[in-house]
């Protein structure tokens, strides 16, 4: 039987686990069921069900392989039950690893998005030109359109690629602040970094501490009306 012939006939759900899994199994991204709807061509339902018996098969089997929800797709991956022997065998991670205040400005930017570069100063009370630089460079932050404040200055928000850093089905799926700290420092930070861990929870305390406008008004303006001037 010839390949398009294939293609033509109905695909039932075994086919469509099967097919699933193998497309699962060669792609490094998360896949999305809109992308599997166009390669197979079947009912959107038909394929979440079919992905969601797939997790369900793999946890029985308590396989060495897991399926998991992230950024909104499916997606294969080691099974969490053996990350310390998959560590053991990994000592250095191919991840780029963030420092403190990367982190600190991660966490303010993920927790109140969309945000300007200058109501997070008015947070962390430091300039963080470079740390946005960097977060913007290792694409985990984008400029998503700009306040309609004197100045206009750019928004800022996390990305897809956020999600998937941190294992997150969405941003619905965010832990509380200082359990984000505490993941992102455990996965994280170099031993270098390690003395500096106690400043997690003293960023904890300046989001918490923030209401919804991030900062005094007057300085927001103050420093919208420098950028106005310049």
């Amino acid at each position: 039987m010839n390949m398009e012939k294939q293609e033509s006939l109905p695909l039932d759900k075994g086919k469509i686990k099967s097919i699933a899994e193998s497309l699962l199994f060669v792609n490094e991204k998360p896949i999305e069921i809109d992308e599997l709807n166009e390669i197979l061509n079947v009912d959107k339902k038909a394929i979440e069900e079919a992905l969601e018996e797939l997790i369900t098969d793999y946890a029985h089997m308590a396989s060495g392989i897991a399926i998991v929800k992230v950024a909104g797709g499916f997606q294969m991956c080691s099974s969490p039950a053996n990350e310390m022997w998959i560590k053991k065998m990994y000592r250095e991670r191919g991840k780029q690893k963030l420092s403190v205040p990367s982190l600190e400005t991660l966490a303010i930017i993920s927790y109140k998005q969309p945000i300007t570069r200058m109501e997070i100063e008015s947070i962390r009370g430091v300039n963080i030109d470079g740390v946005m630089k960097h977060l913007t460079d290792l694409g985990l932050i984008k400029i998503e359109g700009r306040k309609e404040v004197p100045g206009r200055p750019f928004l800022y928000v996390t990305t897809r690629k956020f999600l998937e850093y941190f294992g997150l089905n969405t941003l619905k799926d965010l832990p509380k602040l200082e359990d984000f700290m505490t993941l992102a420092s455990k996965e994280e930070i170099t031993e270098a970094n390690a003395g500096a861990l106690t400043d997690n929870a003293k960023a904890s305390e300046k989001v918490q501490a923030a209401d919804n406008n991030i900062g005094p008004e007057e300085k927001t303006l103050e420093e919208n009306n420098k950028v106005t001037n310049s």
